[in-house]
């Protein structure tokens, strides 16, 4: 069974501005879960070319369910070269039902870059019917515009890219409920700027073991540190991963 905290659910604000050739501005932000598989030695993935699989087919299906219920899904370009991901619902009923709420079968799929240097024959921007926006900065925009331009709304956000802008510019376009689902560079991102309202992290029964395969999260300043414990709302065996859900305390 899954279960919401309706407090955090933040909404789109009505009343937006937009900055002269850059996105539109909202005053609130989407409520933001971040959702995350680590194995026990906090490794989400390995070095190994095949992206390592670390939940099993009852977890992924839970995933499959905790995107039916949000507006977007963000992962971070890196991710999106080296795991290839459709990033959709795979469950044609749990499509069905978005329908039949008014909303896309599918969330809107967000990526990040810097540098604008996606495949638009990547997954991800092959999906028919599904919305994609790409974050970059303003120097990379016409780039970015010229690779993927034809498969995707480009948005330039300033000299960086920050969660806070991405949020606003989401929360102008109606998105109330944004799913993060990785890699660690933005994981790191959303945490250290304090902006994840719901953390879901699944530990898979193994270990990685390479110090070089990417990690759960950066080095970083958390506001979530031993000073500040987050609370724990669940947990919850998976077959043979265990599920944890924090909510931080602000």
């Amino acid at each position: 069974m899954h279960w919401w905290i309706g407090s955090l659910n933040a909404s789109a604000c009505s009343t937006t501005t937009t900055r002269p050739g850059g996105p539109a501005v909202s005053e609130h932000r989407p409520h933001v879960l971040l959702s995350v598989a680590v194995s026990l030695d906090g490794y989400i993935d390995d070095n190994l070319p095949e992206r390592l699989r670390l939940s099993n087919a009852a977890d992924f299906d839970r995933v499959d369910e905790e995107r039916k219920a949000v507006d977007a899904i963000l992962i971070g370009a890196n991710t999106v070269r080296r795991d290839n991901p459709r990033l959709v619902i795979k469950s044609e009923e749990r499509r069905a039902q978005r329908v039949a709420a008014g909303k896309p079968p599918c969330p809107i799929k967000v990526t990040i870059t810097a540098s604008g240097d996606l495949d638009p024959d990547s997954k991800f921007f092959g999906t028919a019917g599904v919305e994609k926006i790409v974050y970059t900065i303003d120097t990379a925009e016409t780039t970015a515009k010229e690779r993927l331009g034809d498969v995707a709304t480009i948005v330039a956000v300033g000299e960086t890219v920050t969660p806070k802008a991405v949020l606003e510019d989401l929360a102008a376009r109606g998105v109330e409920r944004i799913m993060v689902e990785g890699g660690g560079h933005i994981h790191t991102m959303f945490l250290t700027a304090d902006l994840v309202d719901e953390l879901q992290v699944v530990f898979a029964p193994i270990f990685v073991g390479q110090d070089s395969a990417p990690r759960f999260v950066h080095d970083g300043v958390f506001p979530q540190d031993f000073r500040n414990r987050m609370n724990l709302i669940e947990t919850r065996a998976i077959g043979d991963c265990a599920l944890l859900r924090y909510q931080p305390i602000r």
